[in-house]
């Protein structure tokens, strides 16, 4: 099955008001309207603020599904644009349901791989001035994910997302939510993400950490 890129986007480092502070974030990202390179790290004209807990290769490009958007628009009472989650790629289909860690696309040029799902942060809520947005937003498990890069290659807006490689331990990221937040002492679901070799390291050292100690 083939997906649809609906809008790609990208942002540098702004200010961004929290609760308490001021900090910088690139969580507001604008379409753009020509092809990109897509780098092992980012795409052309994108950038992260806090380079510990985003970004690298790991993270190099956030996706997030249209699928999703009717549902926050109705929660939230907004009309939200493209990239409204500060995703790089807003994406027709792509499900958490239906996509596994360590899927393997065609990304136009660029070959790209799932590594993790997305774990949205205090940012996300301090965008749309919602404190507990990013915890309303794990809870649903509509995370988005993320991809590693493992060819580079120019990326065009509104291009197609073709399947190539489907992993064959079948982790879902569903599934991976659902261990991850909230079945948290299942030492075999921990086992069985654990098992694929294309989990983030991000995430590895967390369920490492977990299952040493049950």
């Amino acid at each position: 099955m083939a997906y649809q890129v609906i809008s790609l986007n990208v942002g540098k480092p702004a200010p961004l008001q929290d609760q308490k502070r001021e900090v910088l974030s690139a969580i507001h990202k604008e379409p753009a309207h020509e092809r990109l390179y897509l780098s092992k790290v980012n795409f052309t004209g994108d950038e992260q603020a806090d380079k510990v807990h985003h970004g690298g290769e790991d993270k190099a490009v956030c996706v997030y599904s249209l699928d999703h958007y009717p549902y926050w628009e109705n929660e939230l009472g907004l009309n939200l644009p493209r990239g409204a989650f500060g995703e790089n790629l807003t994406v027709q289909g792509m499900r958490e349901t239906d996509i596994h860690i360590g899927d393997v696309f065609q990304l136009d040029e660029a070959v790209v791989q799932v590594s993790q799902p997305r774990q949205p942060c205090y940012k996300l809520a301090a965008k749309y001035r919602i404190p507990d947005l990013a915890v309303r937003v794990q809870d649903t498990g509509f995370t988005g994910f993320y991809f590693r890069v493992l060819q580079e290659g120019w990326v065009s807006p509104q291009c197609t997302i073709l399947p190539l490689e489907r992993d064959t331990a079948f982790v879902t990221l569903e599934y991976a939510n659902q261990i991850m937040h909230h079945d948290k002492r299942n030492l075999e679901g921990i086992e069985r993400i654990l098992a694929v070799p294309a989990l983030s390291e991000s995430w590895r050292l967390t369920l490492e950490k977990r299952k040493s100690k049950e």
